[in-house]
This record gives C-alpha cells, sequence and structure tokens, in this order.
C-alpha cells in the first residue's frame, strides 16, 4: 500500500503541456511588471505601494502631489522613477497613465474601492506572483527538462546562501528523499568553491542555485566558481536580468512578495516543489524505491506524531 507521500507523487505526475495562447494581463499585472525585478528600498516600495493601490488616481498626479500623498520628498519620487529605468517621473507617469485608463474602462467601480490593509495587500500581492508562475507553468517542457537533468546529476549540489539559505535546505532536504546524493553549500567564498570542486570530481553536472533579494556579492561569486569547475548551473531567482542571470544555464523566475518587512517566498516555494515533482517523475522506480525506504525507516523509529 503507497503513502501518502508516494500516491502524491503518483498522482501529481507532470503531464507536457502545451503552451496556451496568452490571455490580456491585468491593469495590476501590468503595474507589477514595471515595478517587477528592481529592488526598492523601504521609501521606494512605498511610492510603489501607493501607485498600485491608487493606480486610476496617482497616475494622473504631479510629482508635488504625488510625494505628498505618499509623504516622501520630490526627490524621492525622482529617485524612484530612476530606479526603474526611466528618464524621469514624467515619464514613468506617461507609462502608467495608459494602463490606469485601462483599468476605469474595464471596472467602472474602481472609484469606489476601498483601501485593503497591509496583510490582504501582501497577499494579494504573493497571488499576483503566483498567477505569473501559473502563466509560466502552461508550457511544462522547460521543468520537465531540469527535472531530468537535475535527477541525472550524482551528486546534485543544492546551493543558497544568506537568506536563501532556506529556500535550499527545504529543496535539499526534500530532494535526499528522491535522489541518492544530495549535497547542500550554504556557506559561500572558499568553502562554497571546495564544496562545488568536489561534487564535480565526483561525477556531478549540475548545480541548482537559489537567488532571492537581497542578492549577495557571494551568490554570483559562487555561482561563477561553479561555472569555473565545469558544473552547469539552473538557477531560481526573482530577477529576469543581471550577472546572475548571465551566468546561469538555466533561469526559472518566481517573484517574491515585497510589501513586508520581510519578503515572501510563495511562487519560490511552489517552483520548487514543481522541480523537485519533474525530478520524481524523471525515474519514477526509483522515486518509489526510495519513498518507501524513507517511509520504513520513519514507522522503524516512530520520526512522526500520530493522531
Amino acid at each position: 500500500m503507497p503513502s501518502g507521500q508516494q500516491a502524491r507523487a503518483q498522482a501529481s505526475a507532470i503531464t507536457p503541456g502545451r503552451q496556451s495562447p496568452d490571455t490580456e494581463p491585468s491593469p495590476a499585472d501590468k503595474v507589477r511588471a514595471l515595478f517587477g525585478g528592481h529592488r526598492l528600498s523601504p521609501g521606494q516600495r512605498r511610492i510603489a505601494q501607493y501607485i498600485t493601490d491608487h493606480l486610476t488616481e496617482a497616475a494622473f498626479l504631479s510629482i508635488t502631489d504625488l510625494a505628498e500623498r505618499v509623504g516622501v520628498s520630490q526627490p524621492s519620487v525622482t529617485r524612484f522613477a530612476s530606479s526603474l529605468g526611466f528618464s524621469g517621473y514624467p515619464a514613468l507617469r506617461e507609462a502608467l497613465q495608459p494602463i490606469a485608463l485601462s483599468a476605469l474602462a474595464g471596472s467602472p467601480d474602481t472609484g469606489d474601492e476601498r483601501r485593503r490593509n497591509e496583510l490582504q495587500a501582501a497577499v494579494d500581492a504573493e497571488i499576483g506572483n503566483l498567477e505569473s508562475l501559473r502563466r509560466v507553468f502552461a508550457d511544462t517542457d522547460q521543468v520537465l527538462a531540469l527535472g531530468r537533468e537535475l535527477a541525472r546529476s550524482v551528486p546534485l549540489t543544492i546551493l543558497g546562501l544568506r537568506i536563501s539559505a532556506s529556500l535550499a535546505e527545504y529543496f535539499a532536504y526534500a530532494a535526499r528523499r528522491i535522489h541518492p546524493d544530495v549535497r547542500l553549500v550554504s556557506r559561500g567564498g572558499s568553502v562554497a568553491y571546495d564544496a562545488l570542486l568536489q561534487s564535480r570530481e565526483a561525477g556531478g553536472s549540475w548545480v541548482l542555485a537559489f537567488a532571492m533579494p537581497r542578492h549577495a556579492k557571494e551568490t554570483l561569486a559562487a555561482v561563477r566558481s561553479a561555472r569555473s569547475t565545469g558544473l552547469r548551473v539552473a538557477l531560481i531567482t526573482d530577477l529576469t536580468l543581471g550577472p546572475l542571470v548571465d551566468e546561469a544555464d538555466v533561469t526559472l523566475n518566481a517573484g517574491t512578495g515585497s510589501r513586508l518587512v520581510f519578503d515572501s517566498y510563495a511562487a519560490p516555494g511552489v517552483l520548487s516543489a514543481a522541480i523537485l515533482q519533474a525530478m520524481a517523475d524523471a525515474d519514477p522506480e526509483r522515486t518509489q524505491t526510495r519513498l518507501e525506504k524513507y517511509e520504513q525507516a520513519a514507522e522503524q523509529h516512530d520520526f512522526f506524531l500520530e493522531y
């Protein structure tokens, strides 16, 4: 009788999907895309949050009025626009206005919308990240291909430094149940280089790296070290451009929640689980055997509570 986890592995097997036609993104998605991929200071986050929550009004405010509504200085608004790649606030406003007009056209009651509390807004932002990931999953080929490659890499190295260490640790913990040799690297510098070199010399071909904001220089150094040893790099990050992406052989993007003091990782967590599922699908016999051994060990040593 298969365990609950074994049944889930079988029932959740990923089937190749065809790319569905892109649907028109909502105004909220367009605004998030405008702000996404940029690391904002706390003050800049306040500006971005105000614009997102009051899009149909904020897109037509002067720089003076917007600064006053948010409670920041006018230079702060200018720096915010520049950090997004615009020449100044007028250029940002020009980009926002068509989005605001489309929101008005599609939602006649927008003007009566009540302001959500900060916790609900954070959840809404994460829902947006998950919706974006859902669209990525419309075509499963990339995830399935990566799962096969990672499953074949023995040993398989998982890299995550600083804030990204928790995601790497979760992935490594789960991957050890279905993969014979998983090595976690959560320290940078020479320690990371030594571990990566040993993995390559032992026959490994891939390292899966997590890079969540703020992106540490030592993560970039470790990724470059991995490539220098001959390992290929798969990267899970919120970035779409930059030196980390340039160094990776495969990049999968998942947005992070940035509405609270500390970031949240709903989309990277789901993406990690999807890659684990793809690894399980790549070698179902090995997966079944290892899960059975794990369940037997769990029962023998009484690892878990019974209810």
